[in-house]
C-alpha cells in the first residue's frame, strides 16, 4: 500500500467538518491543547508557515464507532454521510474549528493588529519578539464570570472597545460567507469615528472615515484569504485498509506525551456501544480483588481473558474481533474468573509477576474458571487439570515463542476437556493429548541435566523462574527467622546465592573450566537481613552458626523447604587447604550440589505436572 501526501486547504477541511463529512474514531482522546498551543498553531497559519501532516482513513462504511469534532456535532437527523475518519490531527483541526467560531467557554481569540491599538499601545499583548509578527499576531483573552455583569472583561464583547485595543475577533476570518457579519462589526467598531453631519470639513472627514473602513475591511479580507487557502496536507489510507492496519498506523503515528494504548481504544469502543465506564469497572475490580493485578497489567488481563471467553485469540487481532458488548455483559463472569485465577496461583505459591515464569497462562486459567463450578467433583477434576497445565507450561518449550497462538490452542483443548466436548468433525471426546502442552510426545518435560544450566531466576526466563517457583512451593522458610514465604513478604525477599558468589569467584581463579554461580539452582529467596548476615560465608560455616541458634532439625526443615540438599552443603570445610586444593574441592562440592538439587527439582516437577498433591518429605526422600 503506497500512501502519498496530498494538499488540502483549510477551507476544504473547514467545510468537511461543517457539513459532517469527517468524524473522529471514538477511541480518540478529547481536546487536550491549552491556549498556548492553540495560539501558536493559529499564528503559524496566519503567517503562512508550514504545519505537520494529518492522517485520515477514507470511509465507505464506518469500521469504527465515531463521533463529530467538539462543537461540530449533528444531533438531529438526517445525518450527513461520513467520508473520512480523522486518525491523526484531531487537536489541530478542533483548535482551528473552535477558534474560528470563538466558542471556547473561558477564552476568546483575536487577531491583534498593533497599528490599530490606541489603548495598550507600546504594552501590546504579543509575546513575539519578531517585529513583523508582533505587528499582527493571534491573541487569547482569558474570560471569567463577573458578579453581576456576565463574562469579564466586558470589552472583549464590545466591537468598539475591542478595536481600540487593536483586536479583531477571529470568527470574522472563518472561511465561509461572513461578509455581512464583517461589515456589521466594522460599522460598530468605527462608529465612534464617524463624523457627524454639519461638522466643519464633514465631506473630507467622511471620506477619510470611509477609507479607514475600507482599509480595515481589506485587511480582514486579506487575512481571511490567507486562512482560507492555507495548506494543511494529509495522508490518506484507502477505504480498503483493514481495521487492524488502520489502528497500527494510528498507534505508530500518535505522538502524544501519553500515547493511546489498545486498552484505551477498546474502552472507547465499549463506552460508545454501552453507557458503561470500563475504567470504573476495572477500578472496582482492582479494589475488590487486589491480588489479580499482582500478576500482570490488569488492563491487558481483562482484554486477553475476555477474548478467550469469546474463543478468540488472546492478542491484538482477537481483541479487535471480539464482541465489545459481551465484554460488559459478561463482566461478572470475568471478575470471578480472574479472582479464582489469582487464588489458584496463590495456592501454587506463585505470588507476583516478578516471580511468574510466563504470563501466557494467566488468561487461559482465568477464562477456564468462568466454566468451572465452585465446588464438587467437576471442580476438583478441573483444578487438577489446571495444575498439570500450569507446571507443564513452566517446564516445556511450549511458551518460549508465539505465546498467544499456543495459549489459544491449549485453551481450546482444555475447554474441550472441561466441557466434555467432542473434537471438531469427530464424535471423539477431547483427551489430554489434544492439549499440546500436556502431550509429552510433542512437549517433553526438561530433564534434570537440562535444569543444571538454567540461568539466574531474577532474569526474565521461563525455566529459571520455574525452578524458583518449585523451590518456593514448599513455603520457602527463611533460614534465620523461619518466616514462610507469602504474598505479604515476598517483596522483602532477596535472591541469595546458596554457594556464595565470592566463594565461586575465588575458586575460578584457579580453575581452567570456570564455575557459574549465576544459576537458578544456586538461588534461594530469603530475607534481606539473613542475606546480609550470610554474605561471603561458605555454606558449612553459616550452617554451623545457625546450629548455635536453633536445632539441626529446624535448620533441616528450613533448608529442605527450598529443596536445598543439606548433605551436599555439609560436604566439609575448606580450612587448611591450599588455594588449588580448595578450588578443586569447591568445584566438586558445587557440582554435586547442583546435580542433587536438579534431581530434587525434577522429581517435584514430575509430580506437579501430573496434578498430584506433593509434600517436601516425599521429594527429599
Amino acid at each position: 500500500m503506497s500512501v502519498q501526501a496530498r494538499d488540502r486547504k483549510i477551507e476544504v477541511w473547514y467545510n468537511k467538518i461543517r457539513f459532517g463529512e469527517i468524524k473522529l474514531p471514538r477511541f480518540q482522546r478529547h481536546e487536550a491543547w491549552d491556549k498556548g498551543r492553540i495560539t501558536s498553531l493559529l499564528n503559524t497559519i496566519i503567517h503562512d508557515l508550514p504545519l505537520g501532516i494529518t492522517l485520515i482513513l477514507e470511509v465507505d462504511q464506518e469500521q469504527f464507532i465515531s463521533r463529530y469534532l467538539a462543537t461540530a456535532e449533528f444531533t438531529v437527523p438526517p445525518f450527513p454521510k461520513v467520508g473520512e475518519h480523522l486518525l491523526d490531527g484531531q487537536q489541530r483541526l478542533t483548535a482551528i474549528w473552535r477558534a474560528l467560531h470563538n466558542n471556547y467557554e473561558w477564552e476568546k481569540y483575536f487577531l491583534y493588529v498593533r497599528d490599530y491599538d490606541t489603548v495598550w499601545a507600546m504594552n501590546s499583548p504579543s509575546e513575539d519578539d519578531e517585529e513583523d509578527q508582533a505587528s499582527m499576531t493571534v491573541y487569547c483573552q482569558s474570560r471569567w464570570t463577573g458578579k453581576r455583569k456576565g463574562l469579564m472583561p466586558l470589552w472583549a464583547d464590545d466591537p468598539q472597545e475591542t478595536f481600540k485595543r487593536g483586536c479583531i475577533p477571529l470568527e470574522l476570518i472563518r472561511p465561509e460567507d461572513v461578509g455581512n457579519e464583517v461589515s456589521q462589526w466594522i460599522a460598530k467598531a468605527l462608529e465612534h469615528k464617524r463624523p457627524k453631519a454639519g461638522t466643519p470639513d464633514f465631506e473630507v472627514k467622511f471620506e477619510k472615515f470611509t477609507e479607514e473602513k475600507q482599509t480595515l475591511l481589506n485587511q480582514i479580507n486579506s487575512i481571511r484569504e490567507t486562512v482560507k487557502h492555507y495548506n494543511l496536507p494529509f495522508l490518506a489510507l484507502p477505504s480498503s485498509t483493514s481495521k487492524d492496519t488502520a489502528l497500527n498506523v494510528f498507534i505508530n503515528m500518535n505522538t502524544n506525551s501519553k500515547p493511546l494504548t489498545q486498552y484505551d481504544i477498546i474502552v472507547a469502543e465499549i463506552e460508545g456501544l454501552k453507557d458503561t465506564s470500563l475504567h470504573q469497572l476495572q477500578k472496582e475490580l482492582e479494589e475488590s480483588h487486589p491480588a489479580v493485578s499482582r500478576y500482570f497489567n490488569l488492563s491487558y488481563l481483562i482484554l486477553y481473558t475476555s477474548a478467550l471467553m469469546q474463543e478468540k485469540m488472546p492478542n491484538r487481532v482477537g481483541i479487535w474481533d471480539m464482541d465489545k458488548k459481551k465484554v460488559v455483559e459478561d463482566w461478572d463472569k470475568l471478575v470471578r474468573g480472574l479472582s479464582r485465577m489469582a487464588g489458584f496461583m496463590e495456592s501454587n505459591h506463585i505470588y507476583d509477576e516478578e516471580r511468574l515464569p510466563t504470563n501466557g497462562v494467566l488468561s487461559v486459567i482465568a477464562a477456564l474458571y468462568t466454566h468451572i463450578p465452585e465446588n464438587g467433583d467437576l471442580a476438583g477434576q478441573a483444578h487438577l487439570l489446571l495444575r498439570k497445565y500450569l507446571w507443564s507450561s513452566f517446564f516445556t518449550d511450549r511458551y518460549e515463542n508465539s505465546a498467544a497462538s499456543r495459549a489459544f490452542a491449549d485453551y481450546t483443548g482444555l475447554l474441550g476437556l472441561v466441557l466434555k466436548r467432542t473434537k471438531p468433525g469427530s464424535s471423539l471426546p477431547y483427551t489430554e493429548n489434544d492439549v499440546p502442552v500436556l502431550n509429552r510426545a510433542l512437549f517433553p518435560l526438561d530433564t534434570a541435566e537440562q535444569l543444571i544450566h538454567i540461568a539466574w531466576p531474577k532474569r526474565v526466563g521461563i525455566r529459571g523462574r520455574g525452578i524458583l517457583a518449585v523451590a518456593n512451593y514448599f513455603n520457602a522458610y527463611d533460614f534465620a527467622d523461619g518466616s514462610a514465604l507469602s504474598p505479604v513478604n515476598i517483596k522483602k525477599r532477596e535472591y541469595h546465592h546458596i554457594f556464595p558468589d565470592a566463594l565461586i569467584d575465588d575458586a575460578n581463579g584457579h580453575l581452567e573450566e570456570k564455575l557459574n554461580s549465576m544459576l537458578a539452582l544456586n538461588c534461594a529467596l530469603i530475607t534481606s537481613t539473613t542475606n546480609r548476615v550470610i554474605g561471603r560465608k561458605e555454606p558449612l560455616t553459616y550452617l554451623k552458626e545457625r546450629y548455635n541458634w536453633v536445632s539441626e532439625t529446624v535448620i533441616h526443615q528450613r533448608m529442605t523447604s527450598h529443596l536445598i540438599p543439606l548433605a551436599e552443603l555439609q560436604a566439609g570445610t575448606y580450612e587448611g587447604l591450599d588455594a588449588q586444593s580448595k578450588a578443586n574441592k569447591i568445584k566438586t562440592d558445587y557440582e554435586a550440589f547442583l546435580m542433587k538439587r536438579a534431581t530434587l527439582i525434577h522429581n517435584a516437577v514430575q509430580k506437579l505436572t501430573t496434578g498430584e498433591e506433593v509434600n517436601v518429605a516425599e521429594i527429599m526422600n
